[in-house]
């Protein structure tokens, strides 16, 4: 049977399932790395500034090349560049498992950050497709697939202490080669190619975004060493600035820019990109931060750390999954604001963490956040989409993803810097400051989200 028939109704859930495979492997390996960082460290004798290095240099591979990603799939078929982007994380994890000291762990996992790139908007795109013009089923489907996704970021750490305790570090990346074989299989076998649509390449604004995302966050991880008013930090923000302007300009005035910058002219689009950024700054940052403070500070080992995030997984989830009725019933707007309140109250309970706060006080936080949040990503996802033509689907997807992967290697950065100059102080000022960032992307949501229009194709 082809996989054209196998995408029809019948095999919709097989199709969801084929395209979550990507999405929850980037995922699990944005966060099952966090309860990995003291025993990675300790092993390649690195710190703080290196670990975020090893964070980081996954997360701006990702975050720069999503955009010429979507466009890829665009043009030569989204399948064939989503295979391709689970072969070379596949490949990558080999590397960092293998990876004999910390240079070598911090290249293989920027080639992860590639494969990802390719990974993430064509999976959306091979989704959207499989959904034809049918509203509910997409709203089902996008549901289904930030569900399975959230469940891999926030089931990450659980899975990586006891693979840790059990096996090694090293086992945290060889566990993603068996999830990419299997995810290859099941797109080879069931998920229909999409049309190409013959978009171009940006080879200008690709290097300009590649240099803008590096020097910044190259400066903010080093600033948090070094200090701020050293001159390679400013120079480097030097360089982010300048380039970043530059990127601008080139795409505002390119014939086929990988960055549609005309999208932000609906409001929607614009809004929903804005939560997107203040959701991973803020939920990326504080993950970081919590995995180091419950191994250095608390003295958790990594299976206990890793337990100890389990209220994110199962709150997520259920969110993730009642974010698709509670839409249909309240529409957008309304619970995409509720759920960034709910999430930055989460926030707020946790601003006098220190040294010796049992767990029990925890935990309402670590409920609140997963709760709110995964309520939100689902409604900001489907907002976005709304506004573009289905045919546009891979850009518009590289555009809010590349936003939120951005954001979350800049909250890596700048939390991780303000935990390492400041201590328990600067673990209360991420927490404080995430919650009023989401309190903003909530004013965002209420004042910029406007019901979808009938999509186009």
């Amino acid at each position: 049977m082809s996989a054209a028939v196998l995408a029809q109704p019948r095999g919709l859930d097989l199709t969801i399932a084929a395209t979550s495979l990507g999405f929850m492997l980037v995922q699990l390996d944005v966060s099952i790395l966090n309860v990995g960082l003291a025993p990675i460290g300790e092993a390649v004798g690195t710190g703080v500034t290196g670990l975020q290095w090893v964070v980081d240099s996954y997360t701006v591979a990702f975050a720069s090349l999503l955009l010429a990603a979507g466009a890829l799939g665009d043009r030569i078929g989204a399948r064939r560049a989503y295979i391709g982007g689970f072969a070379l994380f596949v490949l990558a994890s080999l590397g960092c498992g293998l990876a004999p000291g910390v240079a070598v762990l911090i290249a293989a996992r920027a080639i992860q950050g590639v494969g990802a790139a390719l990974l993430v908007p064509c999976s959306l795109t091979l989704l959207v497709h499989a959904c034809g013009n049918d509203a509910a089923a997409r709203g089902r489907a996008i549901s289904l697939w930030t569900a399975a996704a959230s469940l891999a970021l926030s089931a990450g750490p659980v899975l990586g202490g006891i693979l840790i305790d059990t096996l090694g570090w090293r086992s945290i990346f060889f566990i993603n080669v068996p999830i990419g074989v299997a995810g290859i299989w099941l797109t080879r076998r069931v998920v229909a190619e999409t049309p190409p649509t013959g978009s171009g390449f940006d080879p200008v604004g690709q290097v300009l975004a590649l240099l803008t995302l590096v020097s910044l966050t190259g400066a903010v991880i080093e600033g948090g060493r070094l200090g701020f008013t050293a001159p390679l930090v400013s120079s480097g923000l030097g360089v982010a600035v300048i380039c970043g302007i530059a990127f601008v300009t080139v795409e505002a005035r390119g014939a086929d820019p990988m960055l549609p910058l005309g999208f932000f002219r609906d409001p929607t689009f614009s809004a929903a990109t804005l939560v997107g950024f203040v959701i991973n700054l803020t939920l990326y940052g504080a993950i970081f931060v919590l995995g180091l403070y419950l191994q250095q500070i608390r003295g958790y080992s990594p299976m206990a750390a890793g337990l100890a995030f389990l209220p994110l997984p199962i709150a997520l989830g259920l969110a993730n999954l009642a974010a698709g009725p509670i839409g249909r019933w309240l529409g957008l707007r309304l619970p995409m604001a509720l759920g960034l309140l709910f999430g930055g109250v989460g926030f707020w309970l946790l601003r006098y963490l220190d040294s010796t706060t049992p767990y029990a006080s925890m935990l309402p936080g670590l409920v609140m956040i997963p709760a709110g949040l995964g309520l939100a990503v689902p409604l900001m996802t489907t907002a976005l989409l709304s506004t573009v033509p289905r045919s546009r689907s891979g850009v518009a997807s590289g555009v809010l993803n590349t936003v939120r992967q951005a954001a979350g290697g800049i909250g890596v950065a700048l939390f991780g810097a303000l935990m390492a100059d400041h201590g328990m102080l600067g673990i209360q000022s991420v927490f404080l400051m995430s919650a009023v960032l989401l309190s903003c992307g909530a004013v965002a949501a209420g004042i910029g989200v406007r019901p979808p229009l009938r999509q186009s194709t």
